[in-house]
């Protein structure tokens, strides 16, 4: 990680960590480093989006290059674009999961990539010292909204599906696939119920969406639905519950689609790509099937490199970010949905029985704000009471430490064969670090 970009892309507290002048740097670099270009800009619902589009837009125009405005949109409708229509680099204006009082920026090349190590480090220069880039201005501002029904055609070519007769429910976080999923959705025939689609600004992301499933889970349960998914604040993953209201997770998915892509011959290199996140129920069943695993550390960036670099087909995390290379190097939380439903028609099955196979050990992720991360984790008494964890394991469960790629936390997860089990594993670390004076 840089000193600003994360896992991913730049994200902080908005008009503290992440301030206007920041992003107004990020603009003027991008417009300056793609001479003469034509620079997309999207943006999620929280209240600071707006204005930081406008910094954008003044550091694009001032170098001379033209700024094309998306306007609200999810962040697979920006990379899609971006990429389909060959921008020189898309700008998404979002901080994903995060409370609306954060904020972030995510660039993607037109490739369909996030942007390289590479330029951002000279993005991290020029924030820190901003010269050599001249204000020559003459750009444009371009009102782009219309690309959006492009993405969406695109979404329903790929997926041409007819779920008549299925009633799902749908939360769509007060984010931005309020202004895109409806009418993908409409489309394939399903009859569906919608939860939080008024974004003012300040509700994306509160107590609704993929982090915070509860009241999807209630919904489904109470009212006699097929299933659910939840997007988070930007679309870019998703998580189901099935008819009963349980959750089913990123690993879940994951296990039925790439059970699907084998039995298609379609499952490149025969391997699925997960994370150190994934659950030991995932790795167990995936290889019942007769299916490879690479694990990569946190993060999409890592799952899109691994799969470009080993011609694999599909990867993802926990947390419902699937990348599926047959169409797209980008995660996308709607895609993802389509793809899911594609699989219960193949299958013929609900998707509880499609899932049925994955016994998920008990997990207990917990974070801890902390001063310094770096110093946490090069302390030698927790690392070695991290060993000590480990071995009581055994082959029955791990732990795993970690730093956030985004905020001042550590996460400590556990999974093991009980609750109890993971509860006092976990808190045996973070007692640890409150002991030492390392919390914040």
């Amino acid at each position: 990680m840089g000193r600003y970009f994360g896992t991913d892309g730049i994200r902080g507290k908005a008009g503290v960590t992440l301030t206007d002048e920041t992003v107004y740097r990020i603009g003027k670099f991008a417009g300056n480093y793609y001479k003469n270009g034509k620079i997309l800009i999207g943006m999620d619902t929280r209240e600071s989006s707006k204005g930081f589009e406008a910094d954008l837009i003044k550091g694009i125009n001032e170098s001379g290059s033209d700024a094309y405005l998306l306007g609200y949109c999810s962040t697979p409708c920006l990379a899609y674009t971006t990429m389909n229509e060959k921008f020189s680099v898309g700008i998404m204006i979002s901080a994903s999961h995060n409370p609306y009082t954060d904020n972030g920026i995510k660039l993607f090349a037109n490739d369909g990539f996030k942007i390289g190590d590479d330029i951002e480090g000279l993005i991290e220069d020029y924030i820190d010292v901003p010269e050599g880039i001249e204000t020559v201005g003459g750009g444009r501002v371009v009102e782009y909204s219309s690309a959006i029904k492009t993405y969406q055609e695109w979404l329903l070519k790929s997926y041409p599906l007819d779920m008549k007769g299925m009633k799902i429910c749908v939360d769509l976080c007060n984010g931005s696939n309020c202004y895109t999923a409806r009418d993908v959705l409409d489309k394939i025939n399903v009859s569906a119920t919608y939860l939080n689609e008024s974004p003012d600004g300040t509700n994306i992301n509160n107590h609704c969406g993929s982090t915070h499933l509860e009241m999807l889970m209630k919904a489904v349960k109470a009212g006699d639905y097929d299933l659910g998914f939840a997007f988070d604040g930007d679309a870019d993953r998703v998580l189901f519950v099935d008819s009963k209201g349980e959750l089913v997770d990123g690993d879940k998915i994951m296990y039925l689609l790439s059970k699907y892509l084998k039995e298609n011959g379609q499952l490149s290199n025969n391997t699925l790509v997960t994370t150190v996140m994934s659950n030991i129920g995932l790795f167990k069943s995936v290889k019942k099937i007769d299916v490879d695993i690479d694990v990569v550390p946190v993060g999409d960036k890592n799952v899109t490199d691994s799969i470009v670099k080993n011609n694999f087909s599909v990867g993802g995390e926990q947390s419902g970010h699937i990348i599926y290379a047959g169409d797209c190097f980008f995660g996308d939380g709607l895609k993802t949905a389509l793809f899911v439903l594609k699989t219960l028609n193949y299958y013929n099955c609900s998707l509880a029985d499609a899932v049925k196979e994955v016994a998920i050990f008990p997990q207990l992720l917990v974070n801890e704000k902390v001063k310094d991360k770096k110093i946490v984790l090069d302390d030698e008494e927790i690392k070695e009471r991290i060993d000590e964890i480990s071995k009581r394991l055994g082959d029955n469960g791990r732990i795993l430490v970690r730093p956030s790629g985004t905020e001042p936390l550590i996460r400590v997860m556990v999974e093991a064969e009980d609750d109890k089990t993971c509860h006092d594993c976990v808190y045996e670390v973070i007692d640890l670090i409150k002991e030492k004076g390392y919390s914040l």
